[in-house]
């Protein structure tokens, strides 16, 4: 059986955030197909994730955290513009090219979103690499359980983002579950967790 290689690559739009590319690949019976892929990274970087096979970098962190004063999970929702509606997410932030390291983008994209301290990451329930949706996009997040402190607030939200940060206590958030509210995989599958597991998945 052949490898499925990727074989040339078309640029279809070129977006601020997000732009489209068209692989032309083998498949496993050496037939030439053809996928459009959404991705973040610029050409270059395009080139050699597809064409070199160079290892990409992570694009975003997800940030699992745990209020320590409160006992309670950090969640935030969200109006999305794709849903056209509002959905529970876990915080998270685009890593930028300037961060030293996840943690750096953990810190800050906790800070703006949720107005809170990052206290402690767990590396053990961490992972520095894992993919959201690979059958249309190449985007890759840090999944980061960490500990923080603080009290809400909105200060550093930026003028697009419309987001409410809530701390959830272990049986909120098997409310929130039984309510079949929006939210996005991540969120779930978090809440999911911390109505079972409680404080244990951070401790």
């Amino acid at each position: 059986m052949k490898e499925n290689k990727i074989k040339k690559i078309n640029q279809l739009a070129d977006g601020k955030f997000i732009s489209l590319y068209d692989l032309q690949y083998k498949n496993k019976l050496d037939q030439d197909k053809h996928w459009t892929v959404a991705t973040r990274k610029d050409k270059e970087a395009v080139e050699d994730f597809y064409l070199n096979k160079k290892e990409d970098k992570v694009d975003a962190v997800a940030i699992a955290a745990y209020h320590i004063g409160y006992k309670k999970l950090v969640i935030i929702k969200q109006f999305r513009v794709p849903i056209n509606d509002y959905l529970y997410e876990l915080p998270a932030g685009l890593v930028d090219k300037d961060d030293k390291d996840v943690v750096e983008s953990v810190t800050r994209e906790l800070k703006e979103e949720t107005g809170l301290d990052l206290l402690d990451v767990n590396n053990d329930y961490s992972i520095e690499k894992t993919y959201l949706s690979p059958g249309m996009t190449d985007e890759s997040i840090a999944m980061i359980f960490c500990t923080c402190d603080g009290e809400l607030n909105k200060d550093g939200l930026e003028d697009d983002e419309d987001i409410e940060a809530i701390l959830v206590s272990q049986e909120e958030a098997k409310q929130i579950l039984k309510s079949k509210a929006k939210m996005d995989v991540k969120a779930f599958f978090m809440l999911q967790n911390f109505a079972l597991l409680g404080e244990k998945m951070f401790v």
